[in-house]
């Protein structure tokens, strides 16, 4: 193999699942990502996907030489940035949790541009989470403890959950007085297995036995079924404005946030720039964060 644009066309076939997804983000057409892929294997003397309509599959051959074309890449923006490390700069894309990349970071976002004008931010903020391992993302934004070594994660901030309802929904089909009479009332929680992290797992910590009337793979989603009087469901308290908590001397739950970047790129300026801001923001919003 002597050509490195081959290995970055696999690369992003890789992270896209498929043909058309890699050419997106190229900026090439597919049957050129094809014909790259092609002429990688024929040299390489290896098959590194297993093509199927749901898309492209990595083989053991592929997903070893995708974990080398990781690290090309991670020394290829090293060498890229050698001279740049006070330059605070350039495009730094984040994965964070739904409700937090939308309630808390989205908004604080338009003020910390104006601070860093030449520092272009790209939040996604979705059900699940992209990851710096594979440079999907600069930075992430987790639930789950990170562990892979590649990476450097240091926790963010604690956050609370609890038990909330509309109003009119309480007006209609009264109060529970204990975990215990939940059963009874309409609930509203995640789609069992559609959940991506076992933090989320809260109405099974309250009781086992509870399962949700309606359910949303989106934390946002089901914020908007229970201000509609869907029922009752755990939020994290920073989305619960104009909602009733229910059970309060009774459900409190606490996660915990962490924050990860790959350690090849940890030091860079508009990383760090980043972090601290980051981290000076949950302090900030403490008492939206966990309030009680």
């Amino acid at each position: 193999m002597n050509d490195w644009d081959d290995l970055k066309v696999f690369v992003a076939a890789a992270r896209a699942g498929s043909q058309t997804g890699a050419a997106r983000r190229l900026g090439i057409d597919a049957a050129t990502v094809g014909r790259r892929i092609a002429r990688l294997e024929s040299a390489l003397r290896s098959t590194l996907f297993i093509r199927s309509a749901q898309g492209l599959e990595l083989t053991a051959s592929g997903a070893r030489l995708f974990q080398i074309g990781l690290d090309a890449e991670a020394a290829m923006t090293a060498a890229a940035q050698i001279g740049e490390t006070d330059v605070i700069g350039g495009t730094v894309r984040i994965s964070a949790s739904e409700g937090f990349g939308a309630a808390v970071l989205a908004p604080a976002l338009p003020a910390f541009h104006r601070q860093r004008p030449n520092l272009r931010i790209e939040l996604a903020a979705h059900a699940g989470f992209l990851s710096p391992t594979r440079r999907e993302v600069d930075m992430a934004v987790t639930l789950d403890t990170p562990t892979d070594a590649r990476l450097s994660a240091e926790p963010l901030t604690d956050y609370q959950l609890a038990l909330y309802a509309a109003p009119d929904y309480l007006a209609r089909a009264g109060a529970p007085q204990a975990v215990a009479d939940l059963g009874r009332f309409d609930l509203v929680g995640y789609i069992d297995d559609l959940i991506y992290a076992a933090a989320l797992k809260y109405l099974e910590e309250l009781d086992p036995a509870l399962r949700p009337t309606l359910s949303s793979s989106s934390i946002q989603a089901q914020q908007q079924i229970i201000a509609a009087g869907g029922g009752i469901g755990v939020l994290p308290c920073f989305m619960a404005q104009g909602l009733t908590r229910v059970l309060p001397d009774k459900v409190l739950l606490t996660r915990r946030f962490w924050i990860s970047t790959h350690k090849e790129l940890s030091n860079t300026a508009r990383l760090k720039t980043l972090r601290d801001w980051m981290k000076a923001l949950v302090i900030e919003r403490r008492g939206l964060l966990a309030p009680f």
